[in-house]
């Protein structure tokens, strides 16, 4: 990889056609809390609401005059697709867009209202891709691609020029959300030559780590299945060029989880009274979990708020987990005796501290279970003191706070339990448009009987499934089978203590 071709191409990156120089923010609030100087740097702004629009610009802007006239085709799941669809009406180019059918209503919406025209296709957005791939072959087109282009990571390297343009001091280190890897390339191929003793770091989910197993591999890695809530960042695997890139200048990625998502989410309202989707906010997350790890105290930290593009109706998920991520909450599963006088004695065991969910079921003439939130002050040892506390008080407790089938299920269903011979418990993320529960009815419940069902929606492109199946005994890897050509990602949970617990 040239370097300096590819400086060059940020340095003349004409992407304030259609972009805007955002802002590059104090976040005083979590500065204060984390001992740091903490700035964001609000791509949120932008016109689409998302850094993407430089790189669509600087690819589409460069395309030769015949080019355009033949028109452009991309494939994308939101954000990029705005880009495209934005920078094709003002350049009077015609654009296809295939998106996965199951990308959210507003996004979808957004690009149609912006003139492009808009194909339905695949539940991922490696079928939608497949599908332009294939119009730019019928048709001609120039494909878009979302990362993988290095104009298009010329156009995203242009958030770190205007970042060490805005910050005239040191700058310790820049926090980057990675997806396929277009904006961590861009921002590193500016940033490692203009200022190298800044840290760049890339922020990957746990559930969706590709540049992250790709650097340890050395090699880029499909990592399969991956998870959906930060569908902004869903990515299996690492863009080539992107990975060429970062490979050896890149100083580290931090991974995180949901909860921290959720809790960073709600960091950045708290400081710039905005609303982040839960891939914007991964930045944050990361560099929370950074300071933590390091012990870090008066650095100076860029984090990249990299969109805004979130259903209202996701808000209610995001408030649900963001107390658990800031450890101002715990939840718990206790066995109490079942004798009267039980509960008062848990409740002393609790002390003063607020209790926030309590969920109570008979589990036989000796025991009952309670599932319980405990209110937390933030101090991530303070849930094993709590802990402690029920244990010498002679309470059986398990901690569930980590537990994603307790938090997303479970709290919501105890108070039914059977015992069904042979069953095995799934949990599932089902595509979020019409057929997607009769599919895995076709395909599943017709062989097998369904002992449990718990559905629930988040306002997202997919909903959150914990199905319970009867199978026989060696029906096992023919079940499993079934489940990988389904296609649907699934997590086998038979044996999690929330179900023995409160289900079984």
């Amino acid at each position: 990889m040239d370097q300096d071709d590819l400086l060059e191409r940020i340095l003349r990156a004409p992407v304030y056609d259609v972009a805007v120089e955002t802002p590059l923010d104090s976040a005083p609030l979590l500065s204060e809390r984390l001992g740091n100087r903490i700035w964001i740097k609000r791509e949120d702004l932008q016109p689409v609401f998302s850094f993407k629009i430089r790189g669509a610009y600087n690819k589409i802007r460069l395309l030769s005059e015949s080019e355009r006239k033949a028109g452009i085709v991309a494939a994308s799941a939101g954000n990029h697709a705005q880009g495209v669809a934005l920078t094709a009406s003002r350049l009077g180019v015609d654009a296809r867009i295939v998106m996965p059918r199951t990308t959210q209503r507003i996004k979808v919406d957004a690009v149609e209202r912006l003139g492009a025209r808009v194909v339905l296709e695949g539940d991922s957005y490696e079928e939608a891709s497949a599908l332009a791939l294939q119009i730019r072959e019928e048709d001609g087109r120039a494909f878009i691609h979302p990362y993988d282009d290095l104009d298009v990571i010329a156009g995203q390297g242009t958030v770190a020029m205007e970042i060490l343009r805005q910050h005239r001091g040191t700058l310790d280190a820049i926090f980057v959300p990675v997806g396929g890897g277009g904006l961590v390339a861009g921002i590193v191929a500016y940033v490692k030559r203009i200022s190298p003793g800044t840290r760049v770091i890339g922020v990957e989910p746990h559930d969706a780590a590709c540049l992250a197993a790709a650097l340890s591999a050395r090699k880029r890695v499909d990592v399969g299945p991956v998870g959906l809530f930060a569908d902004g960042v869903a990515v299996r695997l690492v863009g080539e060029l992107p990975f060429e890139i970062v490979r050896d200048q890149i100083d580290e990625v931090v991974t995180v989880g949901i909860d921290e998502i959720c809790a960073a989410i709600r960091d950045i309202f708290d400081d710039t009274r905005s609303i982040a989707e839960p891939a914007g906010a991964l930045a944050i997350a990361g560099l929370k979990r950074w300071v933590a790890r390091e012990g870090v105290l008066g650095a100076t930290l860029v984090a990249i708020d990299s969109g805004a593009n979130m259903n209202f109706d996701r808000l209610r998920h995001v408030a649900e987990r963001a107390q658990i991520g800031e450890n101002q909450e715990a939840l718990l599963a206790v066995t109490i005796p079942e004798r009267p006088g039980a509960f008062q004695d848990l409740c002393r065991a609790l002390g003063d501290r607020d209790v926030t969910e309590f969920n109570y079921r008979y589990g036989g003439s000796d025991a009952a279970h309670v599932f319980v939130g405990v209110g937390l002050s933030g101090d991530p040892t303070e849930c094993e003191r709590v802990m402690d506390g029920l244990r010498r008080a002679d309470f059986e407790v398990v901690d569930m706070s980590g537990n994603e089938m307790a938090k997303l299920h479970v709290r919501f269903m105890v108070g039914g339990r059977a015992t069904r011979p042979n069953e095995r418990l799934f949990r599932f993320e089902f595509p979020e448009r019409p057929g997607a529960l009769a599919r895995f009815l076709e395909s599943v419940g017709g062989r097998w009987n369904i002992s449990l069902f718990h559905y629930r929606n988040h306002g997202a492109a997919f909903g959150r499934v914990l199905a319970g199946l009867e199978v026989p005994e060696g029906e096992g890897a023919e079940l499993d089978q079934l489940l990988r050509e389904l296609g649907y990602p699934w997590v086998d949970e038979t044996g999690n203590p929330a179900n023995s617990l409160f289900l079984g």
